[in-house]
């Protein structure tokens, strides 16, 4: 069972983080421009529903103490925080000709100032979320692909956002390719190494799982949400609640459809 398990951490994070990658470095950036604000929309229905209806719920069914589980809410929206301030977190969704009111130029500069702490952020952003499958896997096989369908939702936006930057900071195509994917297989290494510890340390198990739901909805609340806020027209709005609706029905059908 130990090794079924551990199987499935293995094949969730390195099937996400590769996947993620491929299509990032895949597509042109013309084909980029018109899907991200899609994918944003998605992925952000995806992560709520993860958090408030799958991870929560299963973190406040154990027998941890529900003041220090939301003690660990806060800590993580706090933790997040602070991480996007000191630019390790940073959410990249943006590029020249996206609609987003930014100057001309501004890619360029955001990229000069921070190619390489986008691959330092990248690194332990993908880490943290390998820590965050193998708890959920460890809670229940189920909610372990729902997280990881999660993290893939969001990291596909958040890859083709990188990619641009780091092609903005003067990487080639190949190398940003080999830098992003490089940095996607960490989440192998926080999966395995999240199992090992998590395995022999159940009672954390909880505690992470609420970790990970700050996660998701930091991210939905603080950088997804906004983008779409500025696409405020009812014809780009519609398709917007569209999608985070479809976000939430295909989490709602992984976790309790039969």
């Amino acid at each position: 069972m130990h090794a079924v398990t551990l199987a499935w951490v293995v094949l969730a994070t390195a099937i996400g983080g590769v996947l993620s990658v491929v299509v990032a470095a895949a597509l042109t950036l013309a084909v980029l421009t018109k899907i991200v604000h899609h994918l944003v929309s998605l992925s952000a229905g995806v992560l709520l529903a993860t958090a408030l209806l799958d991870l929560l719920p299963e973190a406040f069914s154990a027998q941890a103490p529900p003041q220090a589980l939301f003690a660990t809410l806060l800590g993580g929206l706090l933790f997040f925080f602070l991480l996007e301030k000191a630019e390790l977190y940073r959410h990249t969704h943006h590029h020249e000709g996206d609609e987003h009111r930014h100057h001309h130029g501004f890619d360029r500069q955001q990229a000069g100032r921070g190619g390489w702490s986008v691959i330092l952020g990248d690194s332990i952003h993908n880490f943290c979320d390998g820590v965050i499958i193998a708890a959920a896997f460890l809670a229940d096989t189920r909610l372990g692909v729902v997280t990881s369908i999660a993290i893939v939702a969001h990291e596909i936006p958040q890859e083709i956002g990188d990619f641009i930057v780091l092609l903005n900071a003067g990487f080639s195509r190949v190398r940003a390719y080999v830098f992003n994917l490089l940095c996607s297989l960490l989440a192998v290494l926080g999966g395995v190494l999240g199992y090992a510890t998590l395995d022999r340390a159940s009672d954390l198990i909880p505690y992470v799982l609420v970790f990970a739901s700050s996660g998701f909805i930091y991210i939905a609340v603080s950088d997804l949400m906004p983008q779409m806020q500025r696409r405020a027209t009812v014809r780009e709005s519609i398709p917007q609640v569209l999608l985070i609706g479809l976000g939430v029905l295909i989490v709602l059908f992984l976790t309790h459809g039969h």
